[in-house]
């Protein structure tokens, strides 16, 4: 059995996968250029999605199972996948530690100014009588109640805060106080002093924060954007800023990355903008790669209950 990996493996989870599977063969390359000339021969392709096209779909005429090594599976040739009868899984998920970690830390930073702090440290300028708030007894608004989002509520808790969801039937989900369905999400929205956004890219989800939704947000809350960034109408959202309907803006997706230099929000005030980096962790990798060993030890016994398989006609 061959399995081409076309990301760039530590080498010490590469020599794991070689020992404890010796009757596989495994070829590790730097990138899809590398693996391209060899796709012929996989039944299995490792993969951090990206760099998956069509063309490589038609070239892997053994190709059985793609595993992506991250959440986002958007930019896959689900069309040529599905006709091939190829099942995809992803490492949804591993994220969930780091991303809810950024998002406290963004609900921090701006409750205590920091960026404005920073600022006056570096002119040299003291300045007792600055706005600093707590977000103990805060409210925190997350939409999508995945494993990313239980354990933003999870912590969030530990502040005392009141936590409140939205997924797509409505349904009760851990660490949540309460959650709304996704056709009631403008019944949730006002509620929030805080409200993140966890969602993937998907038809069903672009633009799916529009102006309504930000002009229903308090005037003193936030908006944290961790998951897709077409999920978010740019332009009402810069417009809402300017128009101080909402208080600050911690971004770290973006519709186009990276960011241009001459994109607004660098220069805006109450925005924060971060290099779509909520997910790195140095645990990144041995946690994806887990998900793959439980998932290819059920292929070889062939009892196929993977986790995180991928369902074509949504994109996750």
């Amino acid at each position: 059995m061959n399995i081409v990996c076309t990301s760039k493996l530590k080498s010490e989870i590469k020599n794991n996968l070689v020992q404890e599977y010796p009757d596989a063969t495994f070829q590790f390359y730097p990138s899809m250029n590398e693996a391209e000339e060899h796709l012929h021969e996989a039944e299995v392709l490792i993969t951090y999605g990206e760099d998956v096209a069509r063309k490589h779909i038609q070239k892997a005429k053994q190709l059985k199972w793609i595993m992506v090594l991250s959440a986002g599976v958007e930019l896959l040739p689900f069309k040529e996948i599905k006709e091939r009868g190829i099942f995809v899984t992803n490492a949804r998920g591993i994220h969930s530690i780091q991303m809810a970690e950024y998002t406290l830390w963004a609900m921090l930073v701006t409750a205590r100014n920091t960026k404005e702090l920073l600022a006056n440290e570096s002119s040299n300028t003291w300045n007792k009588r600055m706005r600093l708030n707590e977000i103990s007894g805060a409210t925190v608004g997350v939409i999508g109640t995945g494993a990313i989002g239980c354990e933003i509520a999870r912590i969030s808790k530990t502040f005392n805060m009141t936590t409140i969801g939205v997924n797509r039937k409505g349904h009760a989900t851990d660490y949540f106080d309460a959650v709304y369905s996704n056709d009631n999400v403008m019944e949730m929205i006002p509620k929030c002093d805080y409200l993140v956004s966890v969602l993937p890219s998907t038809p069903d989800t672009y633009h799916f924060f529009t102006s309504s939704h930000f002009h229903a947000m308090k005037e003193s809350s936030v908006f944290i954007n961790i998951g897709r960034g077409d999920a978010v109408d740019e332009q009402a959202l810069i417009e809402a800023l300017q128009n101080e309907e909402i208080h600050h803006a911690v971004l770290d997706v973006f519709e186009q990355e990276p960011l241009e230099e001459s994109h607004p929000f660098w220069g805006m005030s109450n925005v924060t903008v971060t290099p779509h980096h909520s997910g790195v962790s140095p645990n990144y990798q041995p946690r994806a790669i887990e998900i793959f060993k439980r998932n290819f030890n059920e292929y070889l016994n062939g009892t196929n209950d993977f986790q995180n398989i991928i369902n074509p006609d949504r994109g996750y």
